[in-house]
């Protein structure tokens, strides 16, 4: 097996593509879509979100210190895309897509009603980068599509078939692999006893088998005895 060496580039995939909504008061709505967005702090909960500064939505969100971040997936794959290639100063993106700004609760700027998670933001920070300036923020609140919530009211990634971005191209999740801490986690006792009895009664069925093929043999023997004595 060989490698080759590559110039330095964006080689972090797939990660999620998102559809970030913000406003200004008074003006129509907008979204962006954002490939470089990601957890960043977990108390308090933080992520950050990469923009050009050429970018309609770039003003917008470092005057209002605002954000939305919005999941996507499968059913908003063809909406993530396009608001991806086409630019609010041309556009009412909200209306093309056929889209619904959903109010927010702890801050101005609207999200998006068909998305399955709605995460709410505030700005903390800008960092010039380069090509792109990091918005680290804060999350307000997380509005959940309950649609999309198991029997334990756990958000059910299946049902919500979001997507990644790789490369490019988009893409659906695929199967479940395993789950945090698997690889160290102790069997349950459950799980030891079904393959303590799956043991046993291997172990029975051999015996018996045993049992049978000896009890099959037992005549032949007999009556070679038999043979035998006839020849004395």
């Amino acid at each position: 097996m060989a490698k080759e060496i590559w110039q330095p580039g964006n080689m972090l995939y797939p990660i999620p593509a998102v559809m970030v909504s913000c406003q200004r008061e008074g003006e129509v709505p907008n979204i962006i879509t954002v490939a470089w967005a990601g957890n960043i702090c977990s108390s308090p909960a933080m992520l950050s979100i990469s923009v050009r500064k050429e970018r309609y939505s770039y003003d917008i969100i470092k005057e209002t210190g605002e954000f939305v971040v919005n999941l996507t997936n499968r059913k908003l794959v063809k909406a993530t895309d396009w608001c991806g290639v086409r630019s609010g100063r041309d556009f009412d993106k909200f209306k093309e897509m056929n889209l619904t700004p959903q109010k927010s609760n702890k801050i101005s700027a609207p999200g998006i009603l068909e998305s399955p998670v709605n995460i709410e933001c505030k700005v903390k920070q800008i960092v010039e980068l380069g090509t792109h300036d990091l918005f680290i923020a804060e999350v307000m609140c997380v509005d959940v599509d309950d649609r999309y919530l198991d029997e334990r009211n756990r958000f059910d990634l299946k049902k919500a078939d979001l997507i990644a971005y790789s490369h490019g191209e988009y893409f659906s999740l695929g199967e479940k692999l395993g789950k945090f801490g698997y690889s160290v986690a102790k069997k349950k006792a459950s799980d030891k006893k079904v393959k303590s009895a799956a043991k046993a009664t291997k172990a029975s069925k051999a015996s018996r088998t045993q049992k049978q093929s000896g009890s099959k043999k037992a005549p032949t023997a007999r009556k070679s005895t038999k043979t035998n004595k006839r020849r004395k």
